[in-house]
């Protein structure tokens, strides 16, 4: 049946906004090159710092990648795309979440140059992952493997993860606390090596200076002793981790509807004095002169246990519970039956210490720990979170290191030795994909070329001297952003862990290809009305 003419169709929501086309691509492409732009000059050694201010007025001063992008408040859609794919590398590996943003912006603007040559954009797509596949060949081909028992080089590839960072003058003090910290919570699995990070507790306090950092073989739990009389410090500790609460329940008043006489309540009272009583001793008997306990402890259990020389905490985390027992040997009970010798966890030394204006528990020299804690120190809250951030780089790529054992030199140097080869291999390849394949080289290329604008360096004169060593053969040769000059970076033990440069490359490419495939962008106005005012869009059942 025939539609009368004149009459109009919706097929979207009146108030819609689309852009198709090249207008949407551009679009997509212009906001990467902004967020691209605004990561730039925080790339290597000598990056630049920005400063975030929240709508609360809260500051936060930074350089690292992975915390400028949760900072900021970014409202384009395809900039925030890019954001999360950056995010996923920092997720992934921990390091390179800059490089990843810097890499994809300059993909996409050297695709824009050739989208105004009429070259189409599923070419561009089909050149770049020709181009991604070859440069990963060639970064593995200049990677050097690393013996995972020489720490002395591990040591210096994480003191190059923080060259640029708060931790730069004290990186040898940390670079030794998290290799001790890393080699502690490694496990192997099914001859898979697992290094969980999320059991290495870093607890802050201020004061003091970041050399007054320090590593510790156990947990450090931020309570304090629950009872005035209890000991503050025990030696060859045997622990007791308890989940259910030492306390009896407590009937609500509205549920007691019988009255009751004196007597009545003088007998309750003692029964459940003597109930707690029982509690306590079934944790004394147990052998058990450290108690942490995840809920609520009655007075009355307290006074026994400090009346018997007996350590207790209460109301610890639960998490905090589940890193006591991996550093420990003890288990986590949840009923007072299983309360034996059998389940108690050892430490040589259990002991309530003032730190700054607060008291914490530190329980040490547990003998196989699990689970480890680094009590960072620092003189105010903004050095402490950037340093925080600083060590959390520092265990990823030492991490990195354990799990694939190669390196590359730093400095750019892989970066050039990559665009050189792929300028190589696009002469090979011809047709218009040669031109994709050299906006690649290009994209890569400005890597090094970011560090040594940081540096303050001439970067066309220091990029031909690069381009000259790297034609002799010379793939080590990279910019020496801290000295300022260029050298043979293998031989200055400046080194990246090479998992963290693949995951770049693939993060950064497939950003762009996957932002060079929209061709049409439909957004609902009332989604983006509600985004300025920060509120959610209302459902039609809401209206």
């Amino acid at each position: 049946m025939a539609m009368p003419e004149g009459v109009p169709v919706l097929v979207l929501k009146e108030g819609t906004e689309r852009t198709k086309g090249k207008d949407a691509l551009h679009n997509n492409i212009l906001a990467a090159k902004v967020l691209s732009e605004i990561m730039r000059t925080s790339l290597g050694p000598k990056g630049m710092d920005k400063m975030l201010v929240d709508q609360f007025g809260d500051i936060t001063i930074t350089n690292d990648g992975a915390t400028i992008l949760d900072e900021i408040d970014i409202v384009h859609p395809g900039a925030k795309f890019i954001a999360k794919i950056a995010k996923s590398q920092d997720i992934e590996v921990g390091d390179g979440t800059t490089t990843s943003v810097v890499l994809a912006g300059e993909l996409l603007k050297n695709a824009e140059e050739l989208l105004r040559e009429d070259i189409h954009p599923t070419i561009i797509i089909d050149g770049y992952l020709k181009a991604q596949e070859e440069a990963l060949k060639i970064i593995e081909s200049i990677a050097t493997p690393v013996d995972v028992n020489d720490e002395k080089m591990i040591k210096e590839i994480a003191k190059t993860a923080v060259a640029s960072k708060i931790l730069a003058g004290v990186s040898d003090r940390f670079a030794d606390m998290a290799i001790k910290a890393i080699k502690a919570v490694m496990i192997e699995e099914d001859g898979v090596l697992k290094i969980p990070l999320d059991e290495i507790k870093v607890e802050k306090r201020e004061g003091g200076s970041l050399e007054d950092t320090e590593f510790i073989d156990g947990i450090v739990i931020d309570k304090e002793v629950v009872h005035h009389r209890m000991p503050k410090k025990i030696e060859n500790a045997k622990i007791a981790l308890i989940a259910y609460a030492l306390e009896l329940e407590k009937p609500e008043s509205a549920d007691i509807n019988v009255m009751m006489g004196s007597d009545t309540i003088d007998k309750l009272l003692t029964w459940e004095k003597e109930k707690l009583k029982e509690m306590a001793e079934k944790i004394i008997n147990s052998g058990a002169n450290v108690v942490f306990c995840q809920k609520g402890m009655d007075d009355i259990i307290q006074h026994y246990l400090a009346k018997n020389g007996i350590l207790a905490v209460r109301r610890v985390k639960k998490s905090d519970m589940e890193k006591l027992a991996k550093a420990t040997g003890a288990k986590v009970i949840m009923n007072d039956e299983f309360l034996t010798s059998e389940v108690l966890g050892e430490a040589a030394l259990v002991e309530e210490k003032k730190v700054g204006d607060e008291a914490l528990i530190f329980v040490r020299g547990c003998k196989n720990p699990r689970s480890v804690s680094i009590l960072l120190r620092g003189g105010t809250k903004l050095t402490l979170e950037e340093a925080e951030r600083s060590l959390n780089d520092m265990l990823n790529v030492i991490r990195n290191i354990y799990l694939e054992p190669k390196v590359v030199p730093a400095g750019g140097a892989p970066e050039i030795e990559i665009a050189l080869r792929l300028r190589e291999y696009a002469n090979k390849v011809g047709g218009k994909e040669k031109k994709v394949i050299e906006a690649y080289a290009n994209a890569i290329e400005s890597i090094a070329t970011a560090i040594i604008e940081s540096t303050g360096l001439d970067v066309i004169e220091k990029l031909r001297e690069l381009e000259t060593y790297h034609a002799q053969g010379k793939v080590g040769y990279g910019i020496d952003a801290v000295v300022g000059e260029i050298r043979d970076m293998s031989e200055a033990g400046i080194f990246d862990p090479l998992r963290v440069k693949k995951n770049a490359i693939k993060s950064a490419t497939e950003a762009a290809t996957m932002v060079l495939r929209i061709d049409d962008i439909i957004a609902a106005k009332e989604a983006f009305e509600a985004k300025k005012e920060g509120e959610v869009p209302k459902g039609p059942e809401e209206e």
